[in-house]
């Protein structure tokens, strides 16, 4: 490959982890990308044009964002069908792979009900019920992400969800690219439409003539995208707002810098937006890893995304001991997390916060985006700190069963009434008290 000229590569933060500015540090720790202005104000707009207008809307969205013209909405599956059969032989065996993975990891995850006998009487039992219908968005822009059908559809249907449907951008010829299409068949998708950003988000959420409302919305996107996920929350399910891709790399004396060099590398040419950072113990295998990024950063084609995003939030870090550079990380917690250091599989166990966690040299992130069968929608921007990456039990509900009989309802009457009248409730306190003079049998 042909090197290419990469001005300026250069890394936001460096240094010390001791010596961090407050600025700094709060760059690295609290990186939720800037939004652009007025960016919720738009969102909501054009989510109140969809609701307003249906399709009409996303015809006319699609002219001013995507540059196509007489959009037609749905993509007919006898299109994906044809889109399979053109895949490369082995591009169709890898994603068919990547689906029996990702399939057997997640139907290995389906939670069993459970019930147990509180009391004498009283039965309760959880159980799940999968979702009705659930959207998938797969996003478009600088790449395409077939991927990402297959990490929202794969999991959907293994939950047991009735209805799959997936919107992503068209492209130029007013469809999404025909890997998306291929992905589509190979995941067992139900719909398809070629609709992107707040747009789609707005078509899921609430319907139009052509795109069917859901009762959950999955899948990463840009800042649009995150945006508008926010705004429907409260209406439909979410997995969680999934910016920009992010890695942390840890790494000791052990680690091969070339090796953790390509980590960084492989994040930074998703989005200007991500986050890449490496921890070290070690000064000189600080610069190794430098001077191996700034090689390998001159062969990509994608290398102007790649300065942008070292540029931007880019960091290599020096931690004084182990404790401060594990420290770092929780505080940091990664979208994927990369150890690659002597203790690996312990220190994996040992930290809490990352969306998924890679342990040794040979386990690369991008395994994991693609095939390993674990989920690549992931928490970013320090949120698995709280959230969650997508599972099976994003598309499941529980609910709960509770069984008494007169023995179990009776020996409950006086305290629920006792705490009912404390809370100035009588018809609460009637109603138990009610059943106090009922037979006492209890369950067999």
């Amino acid at each position: 490959m042909t090197d290419v000229n990469v001005p300026d590569l250069t890394f936001r933060v460096a240094g010390r982890i001791s010596d961090l500015t407050d600025a700094d540090r709060a760059t690295l720790i609290q990186r939720e990308p800037m939004a652009e202005a007025g960016v919720s104000d738009a969102v909501a707009s054009l989510m109140a044009n969809v609701r307003s207008k249906g399709d009409v809307a996303l015809i006319e969205m699609a002219a001013r964002f995507d540059g196509v013209e007489g959009l037609v909405v749905e993509v007919p599956s006898s299109e994906w069908a044809l889109a399979v059969e053109r895949l490369q032989p082995d591009v169709r065996s890898a994603l068919e792979r990547a689906a029996t993975n990702i399939r057997r990891f997640h139907e290995a995850q389906l939670p069993q009900g459970v019930t147990v006998d509180i009391e004498p009487g009283v039965r309760i039992t959880r159980s799940w019920v999968a979702l009705e219908h659930v959207g998938v968005y797969a996003p478009g822009g600088t790449a395409a992400y077939p991927s990402s059908v297959l990490m929202g559809v794969v999991p959907a249907r293994a939950a047991g969800v009735d209805q799959v449907v997936v919107c992503s951008p068209p492209g130029p010829h007013g469809r999404p690219p025909e890997a998306v299409l291929a992905a589509c068949a190979i995941a067992g998708a139900d719909r398809l439409f070629s609709v992107g950003g707040a747009g789609a988000v707005a078509a899921l959420a609430h319907g139009t003539e052509t795109v069917p409302a859901v009762d959950a919305i999955v899948g990463p996107g840009n800042r649009w995208v995150t945006e508008a996920k926010r705004q429907v929350a409260g209406q439909v399910v979410i997995d969680s707002p999934a910016g920009p891709s992010e890695v942390l790399v840890l790494a000791d004396h052990t680690a091969d810098p070339v090796l953790v060099a390509h980590e960084v590398l492989a994040q930074a040419e998703h989005d200007p937006d991500a986050a890449c950072v490496v921890v070290t113990t070690r000064a000189d295998i600080a610069a190794r890893v430098k001077a191996a990024i700034e090689r390998l950063a001159a062969t990509t084609p994608r290398h102007e995304i790649v300065r942008d995003a070292l540029a931007g939030c880019g960091a290599i870090l020096v931690a004084d001991s182990i404790d401060q550079a594990l420290q770092f990380t929780d505080d940091f917690a990664p979208e994927h997390l990369s150890i690659m250091t002597e203790a690996a599989a312990e220190q994996a166990r040992a930290l809490r916060n990352a969306g998924t966690t890679f342990v040794g040299p040979a386990a690369s992130v991008a395994f994991g985006d693609y095939i390993t069968g674990a989920n690549h929608v992931l928490p970013t921007a320090g949120r698995a700190r709280s959230f969650s990456g997508l599972s099976t039990h994003h598309f499941l509900r529980s609910f709960t069963i509770q069984e008494i009989d007169a023995g179990g309802a009776a020996a409950m009457s006086d305290d629920v009434a006792r705490l009912a009248d404390e809370e100035g409730l009588p018809a609460h306190a009637d109603a138990a008290r009610a059943r106090a003079s009922r037979p006492k049998e209890t369950r067999a």
